[in-house]
């Protein structure tokens, strides 16, 4: 009987010690994406999975975005102090208007009454890419 309480109590201080080893590692997780994740310089906007604009995060700008057959659903983008967000949308739920701004690559808003997807990307300065020259 004994042994088998000394089991039981070693199966559970392992799946203790699992679970902790588990949530250290993804706390270290969110910590790397937070902390070390870089800030986008462009924000892209498409609807329908097509390119609609890009927008720089270093220039202030306010733009209005029209998506639908007739162009009647309309997001307001706001980018401000090297953040954006959308100010307005005319979709009956306004979940992209209640989304924080975003500004670290790879953060997306997204409007699915609208059709509109923004998200943050960084872009290098040049359209060519890096080559190496060697002499």
């Amino acid at each position: 009987m004994d042994a088998q309480k000394s089991i039981k109590k070693k199966h559970v201080r392992n799946d203790v010690i699992l679970i902790c080893a588990l949530l250290l590692i993804a706390a270290l997780g969110m910590v790397y994406l937070f902390v070390f994740r870089s800030g986008g310089n462009v924000v892209k906007v498409t609807i329908d999975g097509e390119l609609y604009g890009s927008y720089s995060l270093s220039e202030d700008l306010e733009k209005e975005i029209y998506s639908g057959e007739d162009k009647s659903q309309i997001n307001r983008l706001i980018i401000r102090e090297g953040k954006a967000f959308v100010e307005y949308a005319s979709c009956p739920d306004g979940i992209c208007v209640g989304h924080r701004p975003i500004f670290r690559d790879g953060e997306s808003i997204v409007c699915l009454p609208n059709r509109v997807v923004i998200t943050v990307v960084t872009e290098s300065g040049s359209d060519s890419p890096d080559v190496d020259i060697v002499a």
